[in-house]
């Protein structure tokens, strides 16, 4: 599945053109699911958080029992050199990879030293800010003793999948799910922060959802700017009677919200002042 009019593909020492075959249909991932990947930006010439993203695909290849073939540093480095492929100026998505290929005698399981590596770049635009509306889905997130919650493992995303296509046929762009005790965790497919009587707060990380690299530098730079994030439990009738609404993730770092439900948000000041602190922050790394 191409999401851009262009793509790249690292596979076995060479780069590709195209949307690349690199699973096979006996591999132990087309089949049962043992992959997992990273998610990084290049926009305006800068790829933020680039390091962060590729060492959290080994601790994500890690957490699946799978033994990187290669360190971060030299996930980075081939990043780089595939954006190379690429002007300047070009949105690129940035999805390295890793998977089982052979399983275990028991089947299920997988054969920790047979782990596949690619790396796919594409074009893709930064989303603009515009009309963002939020639901909350009827389906939930698991517990980190149910699945593999602390990797970004592609097995997760079928139920993440499921929220955004519910929500969408109902006119959402994306919902809030819940963890098992009824509380908000994230949308299917972002962080989410709320404003409410001038306080910034967010669902505490409990393990039962990512706690993102663009979210947790967006509390490093409110931090920095002496704002302070209150990381708690929170409900849906907390966001109902936020103020602001704004999510954070790979593919538009900070977008506002402007309908929750039934009701109408204005783009808030709060969520433009982060949405300025993070391009600040990225086109700070260009003079690095």
């Amino acid at each position: 599945m191409a999401i851009g009019r262009k793509a790249v593909t690292w596979y076995e020492g060479d780069w590709f053109d195209g949307n690349t075959p690199i699973i096979g249909s006996t591999d132990h991932a087309a089949w049962l699911g043992s992959l997992v990947f990273d998610g990084a930006r290049q926009f305006d010439g800068v790829r933020p958080d680039l390091d962060l993203h590729c060492q959290r695909l080994i601790d994500s290849a890690e957490t699946m029992g799978l033994i990187p073939p290669v360190d971060a540093e030299t996930v980075q480095g081939l990043i780089e050199e595939g954006c190379r492929r690429f002007g300047t100026d070009e949105a690129l998505y940035l999805r390295p990879m890793m998977w089982a290929k052979e399983g275990g005698p028991g089947v299920v399981e997988i054969d920790p030293e047979s782990t596949g590596f690619a790396i796919c770049i594409e074009t893709f635009p930064m989303p603009p800010v515009g009309q963002y509306a939020l639901t909350v889905s009827p389906f939930r997130r698991p517990r980190q003793d149910m699945a593999l919650t602390t990797a970004k493992a592609a097995s997760l995303y079928a139920n993440n999948g499921r929220i955004i296509a519910e929500a969408r046929r109902r006119g959402f762009a994306n919902a809030l799910s819940l963890d098992v005790y009824g509380n908000v965790a994230e949308t299917a497919s972002t962080n989410v922060f709320m404003v409410r009587d001038g306080e910034i707060l967010t669902p505490v990380p409990n393990g039962m959802f990512l706690n993102g690299l663009t979210r947790q530098r967006i509390i490093k730079l409110l931090a920095a700017d002496g704002i302070v994030v209150n990381e708690t439990t929170l409900t849906v009738d907390d966001f109902r009677d936020a103020g602001e609404i704004f999510v954070t993730g790979n593919i538009g770092k900070v977008v506002p919200v402007t309908r929750f439900e039934d009701r109408d948000l204005n783009v808030g000041r709060t969520a433009m002042r982060v949405r300025e602190a993070y391009w600040d922050y990225s086109h700070s790394l260009a003079a690095d």
